[in-house]
């Protein structure tokens, strides 16, 4: 009787060939440096092809100043102190209306959404209310209440309570039944429902809500300032242009691009916070 082939003998199955190699995770602060130097090519090259337009006359200086012209317009600006006057005007107006907005917002969002009554008696109207632009409110609002400050209070609270409501209302409205079941089986009482199980998950929708007021604000801050007002970052754009200043509306412009880019950068860096603490409180 012949031994028995060895082991080392037997073929040995053949790797598939599409299946892919395991590779390394990159650390999130590394990918986060990838994502930052990726940001910058594109917003670097619009400035240099700024600059060259500029240099070479390829577009006159009186309609587009040159970036150092612009920077020098800042600077001068900035050491005489008119453009943080304008500035903390802006901020004011856009505080006072946002703060009456989201609040609004949150409450008639969260009474739609965990109330039918109040959802069948008041929506239909908020939809229709919420149709109208902000801007298309001015004229009937300046017949009312003037061009004072009154005026862009309630232009900036309308722009931020419309996302406000909306959002709050989906995201009470989209909460699982799954999760809905699970704390009828634990005998949640409507308060431990509402605290621990209604809001926690609806808040990320709810805070795209605020992300979203606070950018509708700024952009009704900017643009009823163009049209009725004496001071702040758009009456500023609104003076360099009559003036034929492109230069100041050009600072003008950046420092309203880079004031509302900072706002919802603070929102998102606050939101993150908030979910970790979400996630560690289950």
């Amino acid at each position: 009787m012949s031994p028995p082939a060895s082991t080392a003998a037997l073929p040995l199955p053949a790797a598939r060939p599409d299946t892919p190699a395991p590779t390394a995770r990159r650390p999130a602060w590394r990918q986060r440096g990838i994502d930052l130097l990726l940001s910058w090519p594109f917003p670097l090259a619009v400035l240099l092809l700024w600059q060259v337009g500029a240099q070479f006359e390829l577009i006159p200086p009186q309609i587009l100043p040159a970036p150092l012209v612009v920077a020098q317009t800042f600077a001068d600006l900035w050491g005489t102190g008119e453009l943080q006057d304008h500035l903390l005007i802006s901020l004011g107006r856009v505080l006072y209306g946002f703060s009456l907005g989201t609040s609004l917002g949150l409450l008639l969002g969260v009474s739609m959404g965990l109330s039918p009554a109040v959802r069948d008696y008041l929506y239909p109207t908020f939809r229709l209310f919420a149709q109208v632009p902000s801007l298309g409110w001015l004229p009937l609002l300046m017949m009312v209440v003037g061009i004072d400050e009154a005026l862009k209070i309630i232009l900036i609270s309308k722009a931020a309570f419309v996302p406000v409501t909306v959002n709050t209302y989906n995201g009470l409205r989209n909460v699982p039944t799954s999760l809905i079941e699970v704390s009828r089986v634990f005998r949640f009482t409507r308060w431990q429902l509402l605290r621990r199980v209604v809001f926690p998950s609806a808040f990320p929708t709810l805070w795209n809500g605020i992300r979203y007021g606070l950018t509708h604000a700024w952009l009704a801050l900017v643009a009823v300032e163009l049209l009725a007002s004496s001071e702040g970052l758009g009456f500023l754009i609104v003076y360099g242009r009559q003036l034929f200043q492109l230069d100041v509306v050009l600072a003008a412009v950046v420092v309203v691009g880079a004031i509302g880019f900072a706002l919802d950068k603070v929102l998102s860096v606050i939101e993150t916070r908030l979910l970790r603490w979400r996630r560690e409180s289950f």
